[in-house]
Formats: structure tokens, sequence, C-alpha cells
């Protein structure tokens, strides 16, 4: 392929993407193939001879899209967001055109300083303390892209474990590393991803989970018990990892009381904020961030939900020191001659080499702005509150944890096999696509909102497909979920003797609607009402059918429906006063009589 075929060949490739992306809803989203369904479609060998370009091109859909999973699929909603955008992939194509080796300043001087400036607007995009940012004279600490958050994770825990054996050494001297590092323990929550344990099983030391609250944080208290406890048994403790953004079900790690143990403790903080870090460019999100003042190292994915395309973990450490004495090897090969005055990142990573991820980054972050990328984040989080409030007025589910984020986990009410028979079919039918979780004992299905196309048309969608496949499910089991919300009119009198039938036989056109709200008149609560709903009537309070409706209460007796609490709220009146005396008002009196006379108490 000569420069001008390529030219011809690219601007194909673009429009064959750009195709694909724009009618992905058109594909189904997990497809439909077996192990090995890939051996009968190629040949067992490479061709001898090179092929034409428009052969290879075309096994693309005939080879490749069968078994490919659309992860920018509206209607995908397994795992985290793995998400792309046209400025990455063009920063990307550049990068994969220049192919420069960044292990030193040296090998690419302008790999490198991108680098270090979108870390340090990245950090400051999320409220990162100087503490973290590349400020030669004022920080030891600093930014720097890894490929992964599990690589993140390991590099930090190894640094922590180079950190915890000097320390040791400093008032124990006379043992040997091998012989510490048997003693060191590490910690993090049951919540905690998987990737936390391979970390510890690849540095040879001991993991101990700390099981999370009935929110599923890690709190302070219970870590600071298993630290005194392995210490008493003559382990090390060194290092913590705490969670923001659960893979479960997104839930937080107290952060703040998790630093506070770690620093009596002298214990190295890694904080995982793999999916939820994106959020915190959002002010309102941040909340989750306090404490990080604490940590000794951060680290989130811009390819889960900034725009950002795999791979791109940006990490971010207090003292790059410490990284140095992990993986500082410096043959004379690697040497050049602003060693020590810049920065080169092969001291601060597993592998020697590293592509130039900064320049797609770069282009991401001017392309959108901060504020397009909050924009983009909010999205995502309502649409997740759109399918939590569709999953909430569908007694047959229940969510047993909060929803954070752009994330929902639900399940059916009942045993742990309905929900997971539930999820097979769904998956099977491959319209959508989901995959399970364990919390607490629960098997609930994670449904994360995880493409840059999706829209309301597409949850409701899902939703629906959600509601058809359990209604059949369901019916071929011969089961049925009773509707916990409701509650018998009976029942509902007697705990409150004040209750009126009215509320489930009428509605005028002005009030609001309320799904199952029977039980809410159980409730004495004026305050409440006044507060809460009564500002729903203000503007219809000189209306003539609000004139009319007052007239009626007026007449009804001692028995008020929620509806007719909140129009005497309204027009200041308390049942309470009806009950003293205004019932006794003539009735015969003309409406504006009756609306003039009540208005003023």
């Amino acid at each position: 392929m000569d420069f001008d075929e390529y030219r011809k060949r690219g601007k194909e490739m673009v429009d064959y993407i750009a195709d694909y992306l724009e009618n992905i809803r058109e594909r189904r989203v997990l497809p439909d193939v077996k192990p090995g369904y890939m051996r009968t479609l190629l040949p067992e060998s490479a061709p001898l001879e090179g092929e034409p370009w428009q052969t290879i091109i075309d096994d693309v859909e005939r080879v490749i899209m069968p078994g490919v999973t659309h992860w920018q699929s509206p209607h995908m909603h397994a795992y985290f967001p793995a998400l792309n955008s046209f400025p990455s992939m063009l920063g990307d194509m550049l990068a994969d055109a220049i192919n420069c080796l960044g292990f030193t300043w040296a090998s690419s001087p302008a790999c490198t300083e991108l680098e270090s400036i979108v870390m340090n607007w990245l950090g400051k995009m999320i409220g990162l303390p100087d503490d973290f940012l590349h400020i030669p004279g004022v920080s030891k600490g600093g930014g720097v892209i890894q490929t992964t958050a599990s690589e993140a994770t390991l590099v930090c825990l190894l640094a922590g474990r180079t950190q915890g054996i000097r320390r040791f050494h400093e008032h124990s001297p006379g043992q040997q590393d091998a012989e510490i590092n048997a003693r060191l323990v590490a910690y993090c929550s049951d919540q905690a991803h998987s990737s936390v344990e391979k970390a510890a099983l690849i540095g040879l030391v001991r993991m101990r989970y700390i099981e999370a609250d009935d929110g599923l944080c890690l709190r302070g208290r219970a870590l600071e018990e298993a630290i005194e406890e392995d210490i008493k048994r003559g382990l090390i403790p060194f290092w913590v990892c705490a969670t923001l953004g659960t893979t479960g079900a997104c839930a937080f790690d107290n952060l703040v009381e998790v630093g506070d143990v770690c620093k009596k403790y002298k214990l190295w903080l890694h904080v995982d904020a793999a999916y939820a870090g994106s959020a915190f460019i959002c002010p309102e999100f941040r909340v989750w961030l306090n404490g990080i003042a604490q940590a000794d190292s951060i680290a989130f994915n811009p390819s889960k939900w900034l725009m950002v395309h795999f791979d791109c973990t940006a990490m971010w450490v207090k003292n790059s020191g410490a990284l140095h004495r992990t993986f500082n090897v410096e043959p004379l090969y690697l040497q050049h001659e602003n060693s020590g005055l810049a920065i080169d990142y092969m001291h601060w990573q597993i592998p020697l080499s590293k592509r130039f991820r900064a320049l797609k980054l770069w282009f991401v972050l001017r392309s959108f702005g901060i504020k397009g990328l909050q924009k983009h984040i909010r999205e995502g989080v309502r649409l997740a509150q759109k399918f939590e409030a569709l999953v909430l007025a569908d007694h047959r589910f229940e969510i047993p944890a909060a929803r954070h984020l752009g994330m929902v986990v639900f399940r059916l009410r009942g045993e742990n096999d309905l929900t997971e028979k539930l999820l097979k079919r769904l998956n099977h039918r491959g319209n959508m696509h989901a995959v399970p979780a364990s919390l607490k004992g629960k098997y609930v299905i994670r449904f994360t909102v995880t493409s840059t196309y999706t829209n309301n048309e597409d949850i409701l969608k899902d939703w629906n497909e959600i509601r058809l496949v359990t209604s059949e499910l369901l019916q071929e089991l011969d089961v049925k979920i009773a509707d916990r919300s409701r509650v018998p009119l009976k029942d509902t009198r007697e705990k409150n003797e004040a209750f009126g039938s009215s509320l489930l036989l009428a509605n005028s056109p002005m009030s609001p609607k309320i799904v199952n709200g029977s039980f809410a008149a159980i409730f004495d609560a004026d305050e409440f009402l006044a507060k809460v709903y009564a500002g729903i009537r203000i503007s219809n309070q000189d209306s003539p059918a609000m004139r009319r409706r007052v007239r009626g209460i007026l007449m009804s007796g001692k028995q008020f429906s929620l509806d007719s609490r909140m129009d005497l709220v309204v027009q200041g009146i308390s049942p309470g006063e009806v009950k003293n005396g205004i019932e006794s008002k003539a009735i015969t009196e003309d409406c504006e009589e009756v609306w003039e006379g009540t208005k003023g108490r």
C-alpha cells in the first residue's frame, strides 16, 4: 500500500467507522456465536502472498462483526462504560503515525511534557490538591498515564511495599527484605475490585478483606480493628486501597475515616476511583473525594466515562520518589544529558516504554472543554435516575443498594435464581446486555448507562424489554410477586382514623397523581403536606374549581383524604379547625361567601 492508496483507504475507513457508530442501534448488542466460530471462517495458515485490500476489508463484516460485543451500543449496560469519541480516535490516529516510545524525556520530549501538562489539567479538573500535581520546586508528586486501573493499583501496591519494607528497616534492622515481605499485609473492602486481589498475588503479600457496612462502605473503625488484630499476630500492615465507586454497586468507601486510620498507622493509602473519578469534574459529585489530601495515590479511567477511548488510566502520586525507588533502573543506553532534570516516565511504571496516550486526552479536553464533559456526565446520571424511577414503579422489582451516578442495581423480589434466570434470558435475546453482581448474598443485575448515544427512548425501550421478559418468565414459572406497596383500606383506617376513602375514589385535575400513594395518608403530617405538596396547588388557589373544592371539603365532615388536606393547608385551614367549628358554617351560602369567609383563617 503506497501513499496514494493509503489516502484512499484511510478515507474509506473513516466513512466505515462513522457509519458503524451512526447505525449501531441496528446491531445486536451481544453476539450470537459459539466458542470457535471463527475457525470455520478463516484458513488455518496465513496467506503466502499478500491479498487485495478490498478482500480484507470485506471480511470485517463476514468474520469480525458477528463476534463483536458492541460496547458503544445505547443498549449496552454491562460493566462500566468504555467510551470513545471522534477527537479521541483522531488523536490516537496521529499518535499511531508518530509511534514514539516515551520511556525517557529524550526519547520523545513532546510525549513526556504533554503528558505532565494534561495530567495537571485533569488533576485540577477533579479538585486534587497541589501535592499531586507536577509543580517544580513545590510538589514531589505528579501524574502519569497508565494502561489500566489494574496496573495503577499494582504499581502503587509495589511502591507501598517498598516504602513499608524501608520503614521497617529503620526501626528494626537486621532482617532480609524477603522475611519482611512475608509478614506484610494489605487491606481493602470486600466490595473492592478483583484487580486489588490480583495486585496482592503479584506482590506476594497478604490481602485482608474488611466487611463493608450496610451501605457497602468501608469504615475506619472496622479497618482499625483489623489492623490491631494483625499487629498482635506479628504481621506488618503497610497498604490500604479505598474504593470510590465499587464495581458491584458504585458504593463509596468513607475516605475521611480510612485516611485518618492510614495516617495514624503510617500506611500507604491508594484510592481506586476507576469509574467514579470522571464524575469528580462536576463539583456536586466531589463530596465523595473529601479526605483525598490524606491519600498517597489515586487513579481513575478517563477511558471509562470521559470520552477517551481505551486504554488510558490517569494516576497521581504525592511522592514520585516512592515510584523511583521501586522501578528505577538506569543502564547507560537509557541515560541522557537531562537525566535527573526532566521526568523519565520509565521510572513511574512497570513497562519500559509507553505510547503517546496524552495526545488523545489532550484532543478530548480541548474539543469538549470542561463544560462539555460535565454536561455529558450529568446526562448519564439523569438517564440512570430515569431508569431507577421506572424500576421503583414496578412492584415486582427492588433496588437493594442506593443508586450512585450512572449505575442502578436491581433484582426481582424473591430467590436469587429468579433474577439469574431473568438476566440469562435478557442476554440471550441480545436486545440489551447486562451483567450480575452479588451484594450481601443478593444476586443483582447491574444496569449502567454506558454509551454516548443513549437517550430517553433507549432507556424506555430497554425497560420495556425487561418488563416483557419478566412477565413471560413469571408466567412460565407460575410465580406471583405480591405488591407490597399496597395497603388495604381497612388496615389504613386502623392506623389513621382521619383517613377517608375519597383518596381512592377521586382526584381533581389539579391534584398530584400519586402512584400507590394510599400509604401516605397514614401519616398525620400537616407540616409535611404544607412544605412538600402544597406548592403544587398554589398557582390554582384563586380558580373557580378550587373554590368549589374547598366548599366540598367543608361539607365532607370529619374524614379527609390526602388531596383534601393539601387544599385546606394551601388556604391556611387545618383539619383540626374544621373539626372545631368551620364545619358548622352555613353550607347553603354562596360559594363566593364561603370562599371569603374561610380565606382569612
